[in-house]
């Protein structure tokens, strides 16, 4: 059974201070430094990616012991059947912008929360940035930032134009094709997902997406953007799910108030 919205509130309240301390801990590792393994896959992975999830981890599971997690850094999770209701976790999501010599702090911490293959809450935490975002779908969506929490939404696109964000990794000619298509000139290159809490917030208008990712690259910032007033979907106009195989995604565009020709 999906999870209330009163549900999903305390849920996502009983974590904010276990997203916060793996922000710490992701901060001090960064400060002095830090070298990347190489997975399987070919992804890197470090202390700090590790760390990070062993915190939310064991948040999770004081918080919903009865709610099935899916995170990046388990491998073995991966292999599991979707169910009904679980969590999607990514405790570095952009950890090439973590790396960076010359990075702008586009890095971040998530938790989504998936009932009935969409998201309906989610937390994405950018540290460096000292930018928290949570949101639940049918409640609302805020933003903490020096200390101060506000609402957020989506906007109306500007007279000027509508501003998309871009992948600053992975920017590629279909992604680019889909501008030019739309009109759209004026573009921000930011890394991981806080894309989806520019839109959220008001920032931003579409973040068009043709390059691969994996669900729990997007489950959070989904939910931030849908309680927000935003949506995702395919580059058709359909739903875009979750509990794929393999945890993969497809194409997909993520939308503000801007509507697509």
């Amino acid at each position: 059974m999906a999870p209330s919205i009163s549900e999903c509130e305390r849920l996502m309240a009983a974590l904010a201070s276990a997203v916060y301390e793996a922000g710490e801990v992701i901060m001090k590792i960064h400060a002095v430094g830090v070298e990347a393994r190489r997975k399987s896959d070919g992804s890197p992975v470090t202390e700090a990616d590790e760390a990070a999830e062993a915190i939310v981890l064991a948040a999770l599971a004081k918080a919903a012991p009865d709610i099935p997690v899916i995170s990046e850094e388990n491998s073995e999770s991966h292999h599991l059947d979707a169910p009904d209701v679980f969590f999607l976790v990514d405790p570095i999501d952009g950890t090439r912008e973590f790396l960076r010599p010359d990075g702008n702090g586009a890095f971040t911490v998530n938790i989504g929360l998936i009932a009935d293959r969409r998201p309906v809450a989610g937390i994405v935490f950018a540290p460096a940035l000292d930018r928290y975002f949570s949101g639940v779908v049918g409640s609302s969506a805020y933003e903490t930032c020096d200390g101060l929490t506000r609402d957020i939404q989506i906007r109306n696109v500007p007279e000027t134009g509508a501003v998309a964000v871009a992948s600053r990794s992975h920017r590629d000619p279909v992604t680019n094709g889909w501008l030019d298509a739309q009109r759209i000139t004026k573009t921000t290159a930011i890394g991981s997902s806080v894309k989806f809490c520019l839109l959220a917030s008001g920032e931003a208008d579409a973040y068009p997406r043709f390059a691969p990712t994996m669900e729990w690259d997007t489950a959070a910032g989904e939910a931030v953007l849908r309680a927000a007033g935003g949506r995702v979907e395919t580059p058709e106009g359909q739903p875009f799910i979750y509990g794929k195989p393999g945890y993969r995604n497809g194409h997909f565009i993520a939308l503000g108030g801007f509507q697509p020709c």
